[in-house]
């Protein structure tokens, strides 16, 4: 039901309200008339500024109502008199509306602000945590490579301990044929040795398969008996006659024995 309610409910097919045509008796001003340049989402419905905006318009109509005629230089005075005292009124009303929108505005600047510096703080921790990342990466990599040349070196060690007198050996062929390992089976390019260069070292060469003349030779070699085929020549479909040629009728009982298949 809770989807149904989302996607089928009146909110979601909601217009504007209807306004019907109206018509204003001589005379007479209704005071409905003073919101109709408030709309749907734009003023109505109506909230707590709004009303504030129909009172004051409710208390300057009667403000206007209670005016004196200006029938006499005393009323014209008082006129005068009550119509500075609503124009001070109005420009405190303003200055108050405008010292509001400023608050609202320093507000709004203020959140900007900090957004803006909780951004750039979090761009700036992502930067260093890189940083220290690729500082990490490059303090592995050099550890690595000082536990690998210590690793080379005390090897190198170990073998120069073995003779430290220099003294000569003779060579021990048992030994070396029987360590996979050694130079026997595993040379270095360092003293020479590069198997690219014999790559066809251990490739089959035969003198009865590379050359013409062992292929002759093997040939003479086989019992003459392998070489015959037989071959049985497959039967005509069609009727031939003595001479080799295919006779018309003989054709259409080809055709007609494949249309019927």
């Amino acid at each position: 039901t809770l989807g149904t309610q989302t996607d089928y409910r009146d909110g979601e097919a909601q217009t504007d309200p209807y306004s019907p045509e109206y018509i204003v008796r001589g005379g007479s001003v209704p005071e409905i008339l003073t919101l109709a340049t408030l709309t749907w989402g734009r003023g109505l419905p109506a909230g707590q500024a709004e009303m504030e905006i129909i009172d004051r318009i409710r208390e300057k109509r009667a403000w206007e109502a209670a005016l004196p005629p200006m029938d006499s230089p005393s009323n014209v005075a008082k006129r005068l008199k009550m119509m500075e005292a609503m124009e001070r009124k109005e420009w405190a009303y303003r200055e108050e509306e405008i010292d509001k929108l400023q608050k609202v505005h320093m507000e709004v600047f203020k959140k900007l602000l900090q957004r803006r510096e909780e951004n750039r703080n979090e761009l700036n921790a992502t930067r260093l945590n890189n940083h220290w990342q690729n500082h990490q990466k490059a303090k592995e990599e050099k550890i690595r490579k000082i536990q690998h040349d210590c690793a080379l070196m005390l090897r190198k060690l170990i073998a120069k301990r073995k003779n430290c007198m220099g003294k000569l050996e003779r060579r021990d062929i048992i030994r070396e044929y029987n360590d996979f390992s050694s130079q026997t089976y595993a040379p270095l390019s360092r003293i020479g040795f590069f198997p690219d260069n014999n790559s066809d070292y251990y490739a089959v060469k035969n003198y009865y398969v590379n050359t013409f003349a062992g292929l002759c030779e093997l040939e003479k070699s086989v019992q003459p008996s392998v070489f015959p085929f037989k071959i049985k020549a497959p039967k005509p479909k069609c009727i031939i006659t003595k001479t080799g040629y295919i006779k018309r009728s003989g054709r259409l009982e080809v055709v007609v024995e494949q249309v019927h298949q």
